[in-house]
């Protein structure tokens, strides 16, 4: 090689090299502020760069959160690839779930920066937006056929596909509970989260019976707002769900939205206060209804996942948490939502000490029935397409029969 084709070469190394550095930086930065909040001013100050350097390898802020995202989706089609090595569906889901683990594993060690959250693809803009779903889109469908197999049938293709999304979104779960266990401690992670899907939550027959439970009382005026602001937080995101757009939503002013609220933020925290609201009247109702654990577990999780798909107001996504500010009001939402999640928890000890449900951990199962609930959401469109009870029966099963049984009955 040549003197000059060497020095061509350094410089593209060291070029490729700190565009990976700018990457980065630009994910923790989303992970704390926000699509919206990141600024070059704050990622050049976590790579020691100023402005101006930064654009000269990003235009744009825009082009560079995309670029933050894109490599998060990179490594989700990463570690699908890797895992389709393994022999069968088992082995594939937990080479899957161990390569991820071993991810984390990286990150706490300080070996590599995170993720950016793909929930934040929400606040993006067009044409950015548009380009970023269809590729989480193609990965989605790979993660769904490599890892599970090609479908036959419509019904297997429908199972196949609340499988596939359960699983993924039980790895952009671990952030919000996996700090809890020591690094040391995630291959037993491991084991524990495999045999909840592999398995699944009921060990005998059960039937995914919605309860009836009263939605409670609100303010009218109130209650609009917050049914638009779930509904457009849960599509757009916290930072793309804007007061006017909400105000747009119900054809109002937006001095008629400072009438009820005084901030957008107020606005959230009452819309998860809400949700909550309604979660803990549906545990509540699952408690009083006298039946085994099982299925308490599975009448809530029905309850749950119906508002998900079919209400037109549906639970607030958790992953709004995450962009609101860090204060006491965010630490008690969070409290909450932990008290939520322990409280399964403690429906699950139960039913494994009566005997209607498998030994499993209870703190992991809960994460993942949080998670799926949470998920459903997304699988509006999915579940438009069944009838209201197969819906509910397919999305329930990945939790109470595991991600490899046969379909419901």
């Amino acid at each position: 090689m040549s003197a000059d084709a060497e020095n061509e070469s350094g410089k593209t190394k060291r070029y490729a090299q700190t565009r990976e550095r700018i990457v980065e930086a630009a994910s923790v930065s989303i992970n704390e502020l926000g699509v919206k909040g990141m600024t070059f001013a704050d990622v050049g100050q976590r790579v020691d760069l100023n402005t101006t350097s930064i654009t000269y390898y990003f235009k744009r802020k825009e082009l560079l959160a995309e670029a933050a995202l894109a490599r998060s989706i990179d490594l989700f089609e990463a570690a699908v690839q890797e895992a389709a090595r393994e022999a069968d569906p088992r082995a594939r889901v937990s080479a899957y779930l161990r390569i991820n683990l071993e991810e984390w594993a990286r990150v706490r060690r300080r070996e590599e920066k995170p993720r950016a959250r793909l929930s934040d693809i929400r606040a993006m803009t067009d044409p950015m937006r548009a380009r970023l779903i269809e590729r989480w889109t193609d990965v989605f469908r790979a993660l769904r056929e490599t890892l599970f197999g090609p479908a036959h049938t419509p019904d297997e293709k429908a199972l196949r596909t609340t499988r596939a999304a359960v699983l993924a979104e039980a790895i952009f779960w671990l952030p919000a509970w996996l700090n809890a266990y020591s690094v040391s401690d995630f291959p037993r992670v491991h084991r524990r989260l495999f045999e909840i899907f592999e398995n699944g939550l009921a060990l005998h027959e059960w039937r995914p019976r919605a309860l009836l439970v009263s939605d409670g009382e609100a303010d009218g005026g109130a209650e609009a707002f917050l049914r638009a602001a779930t509904r457009l937080i849960n599509t757009h995101g916290y930072r793309g769900a804007s007061v006017e757009r909400i105000a747009a939503e119900l054809d109002v002013t937006k001095g008629s939205f400072y009438h009820h609220l005084e901030t957008k933020d107020d606005l959230v925290i009452e819309c998860f206060e809400r949700s909550y609201d309604r979660v803990s009247r549906v545990q509540a109702a699952a408690i009083a209804s006298g039946a085994n654990a099982c299925e308490m577990l599975a009448g809530a999780t029905a309850s749950l996942v119906d508002l998900q798909f079919f209400s037109d107001f549906p639970l607030l996504r958790t992953t709004a948490l995450q962009a609101l500010p860090a204060d006491v009001r965010r630490h008690r939402v969070i409290e909450r939502s932990d008290r939520m999640a322990r409280r399964f928890a403690g429906m699950i000890a139960d039913g494994v000490s009566e005997g209607s449900v498998r030994a499993v951990d209870p703190m992991i199962a809960s994460q993942v029935l949080m998670a799926s609930i949470n998920n459903a959401y997304e699988l509006r469109s999915w579940a438009s397409r069944l009838t209201r009870e197969k819906a509910v029966a397919f999305y329930a099963s990945t939790l109470m029969t595991g991600l490899f049984a046969d379909p419901p009955v």
